[in-house]
């Protein structure tokens, strides 16, 4: 039975993303275990240097990013949001933090939805927290 459901991939730069329906199941549980309400989620992996792009155009940063949360909720009170990866990026963070790319991809797309479930990480202590659930998560999902 294939997934009929409100995650959705896209791949400018080809990525090696498997399992993209027990991904995307276990996303939807992630939202709900958080408590938000999920309408439409599409990820879009891109380049370093679309992602640079977008970050320069649409938040004034001049600076090379791993991803780009856009939540388009507005007044809705279930999520409606584009996340923008750079898969050149994962894979040179994986490379300095010593861990394996798929992993590293996984900690990033769940990244994205944990600031979509109201996460933040702009100081120690919220990068903390962030990073505990980004954990909390990828032992879910790998064990």
């Amino acid at each position: 039975m294939a997934y009929v459901g409100t995650i959705h991939f896209f791949f400018p730069l080809k990525t090696n993303l498997t399992n993209r329906t027990k991904l995307k199941v276990f996303l939807e549980r992630i939202f709900r275990k958080e408590g938000k309400a999920l309408e439409k989620l599409n990820y879009i992996f891109c380049s370093d240097k679309e992602l640079l792009r977008i970050n320069q155009d649409y938040l004034g940063h001049d600076y090379y990013t791993d991803i780009i949360t856009f939540d388009l909720s507005g007044n809705n009170k279930a999520t409606m949001a584009e996340i923008y990866i750079s898969v050149e990026r994962v894979k040179d963070n994986a490379g300095q933090l010593g861990v394996p790319f798929k992993e590293e991809l996984h900690r990033v797309i769940f990244h994205g939805v944990l600031h979509l479930c109201g996460y933040g990480d702009k100081n120690e202590n919220l990068a903390r927290i962030m990073r505990e659930k980004e954990n909390f998560y990828l032992n879910q999902y790998f064990k």
